[in-house]
């Protein structure tokens, strides 16, 4: 199972960080010796909640360029390419977006879309997935990728994630001060202790992994609307569909852990299930048979 994103790690790494050094300054943490002021606390949350996932969003198609050796396509070379463009141009309009950048990278069958603003996005395809599908079902997957952008999903992950993030902070510190003066018993006078400090770290991680699966969960929602966003977009879903079945017959290509929430496929089973990003490629696939009868 390898469906959680370099914005999940960068946006983690970047909440464990800042609240550490917001900790270590003594800055706007809400609780000290005259117990929690949640104003105070809630402003803290807010804070180091969004500033991991924002940040993940405005680097988020530089290292997806980065992580994935993606060549942006200026000039079309060959006629693949000139097709890929124009197909993606096409498909730009139709969803009333201003052109992505287009690109190529490296790999087997995968592609993705990603960028902070969808008048400014990135759509890139791996040379696997134009080698191993019809030109009909790589419209498809390109469908997908640009309802992604016009749908406006990396922005409302963003939300999602800081929005999670800040319970995350919240919670993990009123846990924290209830072990501290509650359970151990601290030194009211002095603040909180070592208690306090081990206590929301130990928090942290363990919310943070609940907050990964209500981000994951809402992941797998939006790969249903982009599937349904293609289809509308090509008029039809059997394209979808057809692709779809292509993968799974495939072995899909693996990206950085950065980019695999963009990805086109994925899924997990058993616990697994539970984080990943995509829903499997059968429920996907009936969905769109769903559409079509209606």
């Amino acid at each position: 199972m390898k469906r959680i994103v370099l914005f999940l790690a960068t946006n983690l790494a970047v909440l464990l960080v800042l609240t550490l050094v917001l900790n270590v300054l003594g800055i706007g943490r809400g609780v000290g010796p005259g117990g929690i002021n949640v104003g105070s606390l809630l402003a803290f949350s807010l804070v180091v909640g969004f500033t991991g996932s924002i940040f993940s969003l405005l680097i988020s198609k530089p290292m997806a360029k980065w992580s994935t050796g993606a060549r942006v396509i200026a000039q079309p070379a060959n006629a693949t390419e000139l097709w890929l463009v124009n197909t993606v141009r096409q498909l730009a309009e139709r969803a009333g977006i201003a052109m992505p950048e287009v690109a190529v990278y490296e790999g087997e069958p995968n592609a993705f879309a990603t960028g902070a603003f969808k008048n400014s996005a990135l759509v890139a395809v791996s040379t696997g997935l134009l080698q191993g599908m019809n030109r009909d079902e790589v419209e498809a997957v390109l469908g997908h990728e640009i309802a992604h952008v016009a749908n406006g999903d990396m922005v409302t992950l963003t939300l999602i994630q800081g929005v999670v993030n800040t319970f995350v902070v919240f919670l993990a510190r009123v846990v924290g001060y209830f072990v501290d003066k509650v359970l151990l018993r601290g030194d009211n006078d002095r603040g909180p202790g070592i208690g306090y400090t081990v206590t929301v770290f130990a928090c942290e991680i363990v919310f943070g992994v609940i907050a990964s699966i209500i981000v994951a969960w809402f992941s797998r929602q939006r790969e249903f609307r982009a599937d349904a966003g293609s289809a509308g977009l090509l008029g039809t879903p059997l394209p979808m569909q057809h692709a779809l079945a292509r993968l799974g017959g495939l072995h899909p290509g693996a990206l950085p852990r950065s980019m695999e929430a963009s990805g086109i496929s994925g899924g997990g089973s058993g616990w697994g299930a539970l984080f990943a990003t995509h829903p499997p490629l059968e429920e996907r696939i009936a969905a769109l048979s769903n559409l079509q009868r209606r």
